[in-house]
């Protein structure tokens, strides 16, 4: 509620908003001695903001990291996580299920610039282990996985990665924080788009990385003062306020999604719920002890495929249908046709993204609400 806060002289209350590009010096030598970093204080809008630094100091509390770098967005985060640290020769292996913008970056973008890539089942530590080599120089995962939530033992695959000298960079946009900690599990850096539950209100984009001293000052911060993927100060500001209700807001969505998760699951129409909370869920045991909580989104399999999705999606009279999570309010898309359209039908069946995958982000509203509308939506797509 409180960290990070640097007053006025003025002592507002809340946090003051500095919208400025640039820092005037009292003296050319100021500007030359902060310039060098022999001086702290700020010194232009691409390498640091007051405001921004509010936002990054919170977060880090929050998480438990020694630095946050906030970025203009998740993705901005994604690739400066990967790009601060990676060189031609070296190589990635990733758990396969995830955003389809992140499959595109792991897949085809980090190849441009002859880094090698390797995707794994990320729920199976043999394959993790096989798929490590000498040159191998990150790991990076999302657990739970975006659509269809495997939940990876971060702090097994941790351990393996630390044997080859690996980093191990965990999106934790789906495990949330609060709710999961990868840093306390042996990750390194943590990355998320805030724009999902720490804005949470669908108002911002943003994102954010979160890791120790020595990545920031080797890798990340050089990195982003060049190519300046950096957060807006209105937007932290947002951000900032998103954070002092993070934990009401999460607990809240967390209980209604398991709920509605059990719902589901023992409906006809649904061929298959995949959610951590739910006792069915192949990794559950391990979700218990990595998440304190089953998380807000839910996947379901309709068992009628596309065309019962799409019913499904256009019977909804409460809940939207939008590609982003983490809302206030509860969002639908279907991942075939709008986050991993573009990887393709062969790179979707690997993944096991069927034509009938549905992902539900729960929010704020009354569950039985909620409940009503899935229902009537459900008979409408056929089911």
């Amino acid at each position: 509620m409180r960290g990070g806060i640097e007053r006025s002289q003025h002592g507002e209350t809340n946090e003051a908003l500095y919208l400025t590009s640039g820092f005037v010096y009292e003296s050319a030598a100021q500007g030359n001695a902060r310039t060098a970093d022999e001086e702290a204080g700020y010194v232009y809008g691409r390498f640091g903001n007051p405001t921004v630094t509010m936002f990054e100091d919170r977060l880090a509390l929050i998480e438990g990291a020694d630095a946050c770098q906030a970025t203009a967005t998740g993705m901005a985060a994604v690739f400066a996580s990967l790009m601060s640290q990676l060189r031609a020769g070296d190589h990635v292996v990733a758990s396969r299920v995830m955003f389809g913008a992140c499959y595109v970056v792991i897949d085809q973008l980090l190849p441009r610039y002859g880094i090698e890539t390797d995707l794994v089942d990320g729920t199976d530590l043999g394959a993790w282990e096989r798929a490590l080599r000498p040159e191998t120089r990150c790991i990076f995962l999302e657990s739970p996985g975006n659509p269809t939530m495997p939940v990876v033992d971060i702090a097994a695959v941790s351990a393996l990665a630390h044997g080859v000298g690996a980093r191990v960079v965990v999106d934790n946009v789906l495990g949330m924080p609060i709710v999961q900690r990868p840093l306390a599990l042996g990750a390194d850096v943590v990355i998320y788009s805030t724009t999902k539950h720490i804005d949470g209100q669908g108002r911002c984009l943003g994102g954010a990385i979160l890791g120790d001293e020595t990545f920031f000052a080797d890798d990340l911060v050089p990195f982003m003062r060049t190519t300046g993927p950096v957060m807006s100060p209105f937007n932290a500001w947002v951000m900032l306020k998103g954070l002092e209700t993070l934990e009401l807001r999460t607990a809240r969505m967390c209980e209604t999604a398991e709920r509605l998760a059990a719902f589901l699951e023992g409906h006809p129409a649904v061929a298959a719920v995949h959610y951590p909370g739910l006792a069915s869920h192949p990794q559950h045991a391990l979700a218990a002890r990595q998440m304190s909580r089953g998380g807000s989104v839910i996947a379901f399999e309709l068992a009628r495929g596309w065309d019962a999705a799409f019913r499904f999606l256009d019977a909804l009279e409460l809940i939207d249908i939008s590609n982003n999570l983490g809302d206030a309010k509860s969002l639908a898309t279907h991942p075939a046709s709008t986050t991993h359209q573009k990887i393709g039908a062969d790179a979707r069946a690997t993944l096991g993204i069927g034509d009938g995958l549905v992902r539900l982000s729960v929010g704020l509203e009354a569950e039985e609400d909620l409940r009503a509308d899935l229902e009537q939506a459900l008979a409408a797509a056929g089911g």
